[in-house]
């Protein structure tokens, strides 16, 4: 049994990134070797060398939306919205936060007219919200929202009386190859992808394929639960083409290895291996079977994180004999080597050798 303590550790806020790298593929990089409990620290520019030609690196294709809204009552109260997602009637799934709000407030943003209606209130601070426009969502979005930055980022801008969205974070908080509209966090190990790296890996013959996961507001959710299996996981839409499923197919046939670039590729891997198709809310954690992912390309984790239990999920099928106690000793060795942390942090590579 997990504990929810077993995901806790201490990190100086000074390493939590607010600001992307210079460049994308200027990060850093530790690559940790679970079976030895070898980690090695270096540049995201070496990745390559850690590869080999017939290698698959899956990516996810998602496309993050300007989903953060910044709203007005039309008495003035200022309310705090996220989208989440369109529902098949035309309405959308919202997170709602400030004032006093009630089914039937009309809420606007800037000096817009009525933009929004509150409908249903839901459970988490959810609401079905009506538009009272005819533009589409994407439309909307694109008007009048922002770069949904993770709460520890924003609470830092604001902090530093920044902007909460800028022209950095609408080009560097999305992957290249992002193009399926639909999420409200960017893939983030993803991030440190640039144009000159795609083409090193493929001159060595690394593979490369998509999949579409959409990343949902439960991703920033801490496990509040004693033990982590007790946690109500969020659900998170995602889909495998016959493309990628044909690719991995071949990649295992080659004998080279799937490597989930991101925790929410590998979340959508094993959850379809697993037998789910359009949504998944797969908890991945020490002790689970993995079926397909060989290797790991990702960021470093909040505390109490169901993020981090898929870590030490990784590191404890690569060979690790306690993974979390091994991702725990990796993350502090990190702090040590002053590494950047969170969605604009450095990257880590956990690989089964």
């Amino acid at each position: 049994m997990v504990k929810t303590s077993d995901l806790d550790f201490d990190l100086p806020e000074r390493l939590i990134a607010s600001h992307p790298p210079a460049t994308r593929a200027s990060a850093r990089l530790m690559v940790a070797h679970a079976g030895s409990e070898e980690l090695k620290f270096t540049e995201f520019t070496a990745l390559p060398g850690f590869l080999r030609g017939g290698d698959l690196l899956v990516l996810n294709d998602t496309r993050v939306l300007p989903a953060r809204l910044k709203l007005n009552k039309l008495t003035g109260g200022v309310i705090d919205g996220l989208f989440l997602y369109e529902n098949a009637s035309g309405t959308a799934r919202c997170m709602m936060s400030g004032g006093r709000l009630r089914e039937g407030v009309e809420l606007v943003a800037g000096d817009s007219g009525p933009l929004l209606r509150l409908g249903q209130k839901l459970e988490r601070g959810e609401w079905i919200v009506e538009k009272l426009i005819s533009d589409s969502w994407t439309s909307l979005l694109e008007q009048f929202g922002s770069t949904p930055l993770p709460p520890y980022i924003r609470r830092l801008r604001i902090a530093a009386e920044e902007a909460d969205d800028s022209a950095e974070d609408r080009e560097r908080y999305q992957t290249l190859w992002a193009q399926e509209d639909g999420s409200v966090a960017a893939p983030t190990a993803s991030l440190h992808f640039d144009a000159e790296m795609l083409q090193h890996l493929a001159h060595l013959g690394v593979q490369f394929a998509h999949v579409t996961l959409h990343v949902g507001q439960g991703t920033f959710l801490p496990v509040d639960t004693e033990d982590i299996e007790d946690h109500p996981m969020h659900s998170e839409r995602f889909h495998v083409g016959a493309e990628l499923e044909e690719q991995l197919r071949l990649c295992r046939e080659r004998g080279g290895r799937v490597i989930a670039v991101g925790t929410t590729v590998c979340r959508a891997l094993e959850a379809w291996a697993g037998g789910d198709r359009e949504q998944t809310e797969l908890l991945i954690m020490p002790g689970f079977e993995f079926q397909l992912v060989d290797g790991l390309i990702t960021n470093f984790h909040t505390p109490r994180s169901t993020l981090l239990a898929l870590v030490g999920g990784v590191a404890q099928a690569q060979g690790a004999q306690d993974g979390l106690a091994f991702v725990k000793t990796a993350y502090a060795a990190a702090i040590q080597h002053e590494m950047r942390f969170y969605s604009y942090g450095d990257s880590s590579l956990w690989l089964r050798e």
